[in-house]
C-alpha cells in the first residue's frame, strides 16, 4: 500500500486533446493543485521547473512527441528597451496602472469580453461566463496582484478617484524570485498603443522595483506566431533539459 504524505504534492497526467497554438498536433498536461499555507513556496518550487499556474492548478506541458513550448524568462536587472519599446512607453505616457489585490468587477469582465470576442472568439476561453472569470482572478492561493491601466486623470497623482477609463488589465503572480504573469487583456481597438507590449515593459520595471530578478512569460512556442512577440524581449532564458539558460538567437 502507498502512503502520500500530506505534504507531498501528488501529479496528475490530462488525456490529449487539439493543440491550440500548432495545427493537427495534440497536447497533454501534468499538473498538481496548489492548496493552503506551501501554495505559495510550490510555485516557487514549481516554476523554477517551468510550471504555469492557473487559479489553484500549476500545470506544465507533457506532449509525448513535441518539445516546441518552451519557458520563457526576462532578466530584468539586464534588459534595456530598444527605440521601439521605447516609442510604446512614450504612447502609453497618459496611462496610469495601479496595483492591487485580486478584485474581479463588471467593468473588467466588460473589457475581458471585448477582448475575447475580438482577439481568442474561437478558443477555450471564449464561453467564459463572469463568474468564470470572477474564479479566475480570485481563486488563487499565492500572492497574485491585479493591476489595472487607465487613462490618467487630471488629478491621478493625488487620487485614483480622477483615474479615466480602464483600457488593459494584467493578473500577475509575485514570487520569490520575480514575477509571473499570469495572464492579460486589453482594448481591442486601441491598436496602435501595442498594449500587450507596454504591459509587459511595466511589469519588468514593476519587478525591478521589488528587487526581483526576473519576469516569468510563460512559454514560448517555435512556430506559432501567436507567441512570436516573447523573443523581442531580451535578454533572457528559456528553460532547457539541463536547467535554465541564456537564449542566443
Amino acid at each position: 500500500m502507498t502512503v502520500h504524505h500530506p505534504q507531498t504534492p501528488q501529479f496528475f497526467l490530462t488525456s490529449p486533446s487539439p493543440c491550440p497554438y500548432l495545427p493537427g498536433r495534440a497536447e497533454r498536461k501534468v499538473f498538481t493543485h496548489l492548496l493552503g499555507e506551501r501554495a505559495p513556496g510550490l510555485l516557487d518550487l514549481l516554476s523554477q521547473g517551468g510550471f504555469r499556474r492557473s487559479q489553484n492548478i500549476a500545470y506544465r506541458p507533457a506532449c509525448e512527441r513535441c518539445r516546441a513550448c518552451v519557458s520563457v524568462r526576462i532578466l530584468v536587472d539586464e534588459f534595456s528597451p530598444g527605440k521601439s519599446m521605447k516609442r510604446v512607453l512614450s504612447k502609453n505616457r497618459d496611462l496610469v496602472g495601479r496595483m492591487s489585490s485580486p478584485s474581479p468587477s463588471s467593468e473588467q469582465y466588460s473589457l475581458f469580453r471585448r477582448y475575447i470576442d475580438h482577439r481568442h472568439a474561437s478558443g477555450g476561453m471564449a464561453e467564459m461566463s463572469v463568474l468564470d472569470y470572477a474564479m479566475m482572478v480570485e481563486d488563487s492561493q499565492v500572492d497574485t496582484r491585479l493591476i489595472e491601466y487607465r487613462r490618467r486623470g487630471p488629478d491621478s497623482s493625488f487620487s485614483a478617484a480622477s483615474d479615466g477609463d480602464l483600457v488593459a488589465v494584467a493578473l500577475s503572480d509575485v514570487m520569490a524570485d520575480g514575477m509571473s504573469m499570469v495572464y492579460s487583456f486589453f482594448d481591442p481597438y486601441e491598436d496602435e498603443r501595442s498594449l500587450g507590449t507596454y504591459m509587459i515593459l511595466d511589469h519588468i520595471e514593476r519587478t525591478r522595483k521589488l528587487g526581483l530578478a526576473y519576469l516569468y512569460l510563460g512559454y514560448w512556442v517555435d512556430g506559432s506566431k501567436k507567441m512570436a512577440y516573447k523573443i523581442r524581449f531580451q535578454p533572457q532564458e528559456h528553460l532547457a533539459p539541463n536547467g535554465w539558460e541564456l537564449y542566443q538567437g
